[in-house]
């Protein structure tokens, strides 16, 4: 199976550059849904800060890994599958799950973007778990960093920058995915 994930700090592109995989019938499992599940089934509010209480405590209690391991066993539940997108790696520990129970056939893919473009884009993209405060926005990437995001992002493969016009970077998305 080939394994393509994409990683990045929030509103850096990561989502655009999923939509350009399923349009290329890419399967694609979000890590995020995840943690959002396990929120639902705590029965709380999905919000920026009931996310990454979750995603915390459950690293803390269950190891770094604990994500990725549920998003395994969401993969295996698909049946055979010749390759897939995984969206949303935050720590090394992950990508080392992925390649101990799915094969080393993986391709790391990090999405760039400057704080200023991220920190715009948060504000105004209306997602379930984002906030409409620019702290919060700024907490949020202290939170995910210390989950070792940044770790992940500077040994990442393939190094994409999302800062020009968006049409350019779904060109790029594209070219990657179809050479992979």
């Amino acid at each position: 199976m080939k394994i393509i994930a994409f990683t990045g700090m929030p509103s850096s592109g990561k989502t655009e550059a999923v939509k350009i995989a399923k349009n290329m019938n890419f399967s694609v499992v979000r890590m995020g849904d995840m943690v959002w599940d396990e929120v639902n089934k705590q029965g709380l509010k999905l919000s920026n800060k009931n996310v990454g209480t979750i995603a915390n405590q459950m690293r803390e209690k269950h190891g770094q890994d604990i994500w990725a391991l549920k998003t395994i066993n969401k993969i295996k539940s698909m049946g055979k599958i010749e390759s897939i997108i995984i969206d949303g790696i935050r720590n090394i520990e992950e990508i080392d799950a992925f390649k101990r129970e799915l094969g080393k056939n993986l391709v790391v893919v990090a999405v760039e973007t400057s704080d200023k473009t991220r920190q715009k884009r948060a504000l105004k993209r209306g997602r379930k778990d984002d906030s409409k405060d620019i702290k919060k926005v700024k907490e949020r990437d202290q939170r995910e960093l210390g989950w070792g995001l940044g770790s992940v992002i500077a040994s990442a493969d393939i190094v994409v920058s999302n800062e020009g016009s968006i049409d350019g970077f779904r060109k790029h998305i594209k070219e990657i995915l179809e050479r992979l």
